[in-house]
């Protein structure tokens, strides 16, 4: 009954918005369907069948463990984005009708029970958020273009890998009855890998996100990094791990850790290219949700591998970073959403110093981005960190290759985590630290009211996930069963995480205490010994002095700051273009340095494509030119050959 109610008033919200009234309120409304949403997560729902569907059978819903873990990771990422957009300028009708309709879809996916069902909610899922792109104007109608393009492809695939696990009938529960075996087991791989891999932003299939999710309005850019490519992940796990059966081999994990890790470090890696705040948070959504599928790749292996122990730690490590990464890159969006709001600005070149302008968003930004760095005992650690000690575990596989296959992966995980480390130290450094770039950014003023509240909200949930990480492990343990069989359980954790006989071991809650005590030590410390008011002086500035001598866009520049990395690894990702102009002795003219660059995977992927589309276009235009009597001669040979075709295949 809350489920239904809860769809059927997003759906209601969704007319009242196309409308043109109360935006507000119906981005209030959102809020509290996502909130029952939430808790139908985590109370679950039996099977249910209802009175539509197709022709053939009707549609089916319900939520169980796995499904309801990632209705509950909606929910806490749709509650701040829809409170978020209450504080915004009214949408247009578009947006304000593709806003609950995004929400429903998402809700959907995750509570069918059937292939229609699941094949229903992605595409509306997908159509939605396209509508929300197309709404922007300018350049986001280009990104729209792109966007629809993957959207289409990842639901065609679905579609076949559906097809292809229906046996017998689209339910889940007859799927499990008859799991596919010989080259269908391959094709549901490969069509899961293209499908649900395309909309999560894997290598190749990643040009699209970091384009399309700065494009679209803050509270969507939200949705869009930390639940749309949740629920691909989703869609991922009850394919390949669930309706697939536990009899597949070992090297069905290898796929997805080879592009996991991939994509892993190619997100980190244009994490610190980017010169836009939102740019720099979707490719760090790259980075994330690559060691997500490489973790699901190892307890694929494992799993396949007879190891379930270490598939149970691979597992809660994915799960685990899901609802680690939905907390604080929720928060980031919103925070530099606010940044752009009251500071004008998503350039970090135009901006800086906003930690004295902004103090309650900064704030909100640094918790964000140190969880986002993996430091400990903050939430972005603990995933990780179960990550690496399942990937250490790799020699305990008989298979010489996987051995190699996870050695290597273990120095890349290590290498995407430090740059995405040093990409949130460059976000962080340029936006609120040093002196303001602009007159905008210096008058700034701080979040306020539904604004503040919106943040404050996944801000609690990041802070609140790092020391209490073993509890929220606590709740995989019905998940895993579900997804490994009945004989597998989450890893056994007390108030710390101790794997195996203990010899890995991480306590977040006596980190959190004892740097809480450290941090209390110091202040009552210099309180007391300091019985003089505190006096503020001008912060280093690079040796520049300070105005009106000075100028502050002396400062470093996000170029700058990059340019080491993009030297050094930005080949990797792009293809880097330099250009710098000196200027004569004794000229009192800048040198200027003009950058750029194109992802490789736009040069890799769509240009034999374009060029592909132009053979065929080409062969496809020979045929004007033909005579009267070609044209009479194709019309009869094709004739003849389709009655011999039907003669064969009357006699077969």
């Amino acid at each position: 009954m809350l489920l239904g109610a809860s769809l059927l008033g997003l759906l209601a919200l969704s007319a009242l918005a196309a409308s043109g009234r109360a935006p507000r309120a119906t981005y209030l409304g959102c809020a509290l369907a996502m909130a029952a949403l939430g808790l139908v997560g985590m109370l679950g729902l039996p099977v249910t069948v209802l009175p539509f569907g197709p022709p053939w059978a009707p549609a089916q819903i319900a939520v169980d463990a796995l499904s309801g873990w990632f209705l509950l990771i909606l929910a806490l990422v749709a509650i701040p984005a829809c409170l978020f957009a209450v504080t915004a300028p009214p949408p247009s009708r578009a947006e304000g009708a593709a806003f609950p309709l995004f929400l429903a879809a998402m809700a959907l996916t995750l509570v069918a029970a059937d292939g229609f069902t699941l094949v229903l909610g992605f595409k509306a899922m997908s159509l939605a958020s396209w509508v929300l792109i197309m709404a922007r104007t300018g350049a986001a109608r280009r990104v729209a273009r792109l966007y629809l393009g993957f959207a289409v492809f990842s639901g065609v695939c679905l579609i076949g890998a559906v097809a292809l696990l229906a046996g017998s009938g689209l339910g889940f529960a007859t799927m499990r009855g008859t799991p596919p075996e010989g080259w269908r087991a391959v094709g549901v791989l490969v069509l899961v890998l293209l499908g649900a891999g395309s909309k999560a932003g894997l290598v190749p299939f990643h040009v699209w996100l970091p384009l399309a999710h700065p494009a679209a309005a803050t509270p969507v850019s939200a949705l869009m990094s930390g639940a749309m490519v949740k629920v691909a992940i989703y869609v991922m796990i009850r394919l390949l791990f669930d309706l697939s059966g536990a009899a597949q081999p070992a090297w069905w994990g290898l796929p997805l850790v080879a592009f996991g890790v991939a994509t892993a470090l190619l997100g980190a890696l244009r994490a610190n290219l980017e010169g836009d705040t939102k740019s720099i948070l979707a490719c760090s959504t790259l980075e994330n949700i690559g060691l997500i599928v490489a973790a699901l790749g190892l307890a694929l292996v494992y799993r396949g591998a007879d190891l379930l122990p270490l598939a149970s730690v691979a597992l809660a490590a994915a799960l685990l970073h899901a609802l680690n990464h939905a907390g604080f890159k929720t928060l980031l969006f919103l925070c530099m959403g606010a940044v752009e709001r009251l500071a004008g600005s998503r350039n970090p070149d135009r901006l800086g110093g906003l930690i004295h302008r902004m103090p309650w968003v900064a704030g909100c930004a640094m918790l964000g981005a140190l969880s986002a760095a993996a430091l400990p005992p903050l939430s972005g650690f603990a995933g990780e960190w179960l990550l690496v000690q399942a990937l250490i575990q790799g020699f305990r596989v008989s298979d010489m290759a996987v051995q190699l296959i996870t050695a290597v992966s273990l120095a890349v995980v290590g290498m995407a985590i430090g740059l995405g480390a040093a990409a949130m130290v460059r976000l962080v450094g340029l936006v609120l630290l040093g002196r303001p770039r602009s007159p905008r950014g210096a008058g700034a003023t701080d979040a306020s009211g539904l604004l503040r509240a919106a943040l404050l909200l996944p801000a609690l949930l990041t802070l609140l996930l790092g020391p209490f990480a073993a509890v929220a492990l606590g709740m995989l343990d019905q998940p895993i069963r579900l997804v490994l069989g009945a004989q597998a359980a989450a890893p056994r954790f007390g108030l710390d995480l101790a794997l195996g006989d203990g010899g890995s071991r991480y306590m977040p809650g006596l980190v959190a205490l004892l740097l809480a005590l450290v941090a209390g030590l110091v202040f009552v410390a210099v309180r007391h010994r300091s019985s003089q008011a505190p006096v503020l002086g001008a912060a280093w500035d690079g040796g520049f002095p300070p105005p009106p001598f000075g100028d502050p866009l002396a400062q470093v520049s996000a170029a700058g700051l990059a340019q080491p990395i993009r030297r050094s690894l930005g080949s990797l990702v792009i293809r880097p273009q330099e250009a710098l102009r000196y200027q004569p002795p004794g000229s009192a003219a800048t040198a200027t340095l003009r950058l750029g660059g194109r992802d490789r995977g736009f040069t890799r992927l769509f240009h034999p494509l374009a060029r592909a589309r132009r053979t065929l276009a080409r062969q496809a235009d020979l045929p004007r030119g033909l005579s009267l009597r070609a044209y009479l001669g194709f019309t009869f040979g094709t004739l003849v050959f389709l009655l011999v075709l039907i003669a064969v295949l009357e006699r077969g």
